[in-house]
């Protein structure tokens, strides 16, 4: 099995990354899943001269920007569609500010694909398309691992 992580990345403080990397450790060890990590994705996609000037081009050569951005956005796409199992999305105020996560859960949802959301927003404040990918929603992450841990240990 593969987990999708979704969520933000150019608007969150830490990039995503801790929450990405605690709970990739906790789907490894508890059910022996792996998961997609942008944050250990995008070095394989991008040359190194792609990761070193990836955000500086947003502002400096926007057409250089959007053809990275393009190979991206494929990959992750074409990983959801080709070996992504079930997607966890952390849906925040950040998440809110990009793209990306629009994206990858529209898709998920288009595929069938099961989408768990965590959110601290009430369900007024989330974009109804949004609400509309996703399967099951949980207020913090622990709620999430009780319920991943009863759906794959337990079945």
């Amino acid at each position: 099995m593969k987990a999708y992580l979704a969520g933000a990345i150019e608007h969150a403080p830490d990039k995503g990354r801790a929450w990405r990397d605690d709970l990739a450790a906790f789907l490894k060890t508890e059910f022996g899943h792996e998961s997609y990590n942008p944050h250990i994705e995008e070095p394989k996609i991008l040359t190194p001269a792609e990761r070193t000037q990836f955000r500086s081009l947003k502002t400096e050569n926007l057409s250089e920007f959007q053809k990275i951005v393009r190979k991206l956005i494929r990959n992750d796409i074409n990983s959801i569609i080709t070996e992504i199992d079930y997607v966890i999305c952390l849906w925040d105020e950040y998440a809110e500010k990009g793209g990306g996560t629009y994206g990858e859960l529209t898709v998920a949802f288009y595929q069938g694909i099961h989408v768990y959301m965590v959110t601290p927003l009430p369900p007024e404040k989330i974009s109804g398309w949004i609400l509309g990918c996703t399967t099951e929603f949980f207020k913090d992450f622990d709620e999430l691992k009780k319920f991943l841990k009863a759906r794959f240990l337990d079945s």
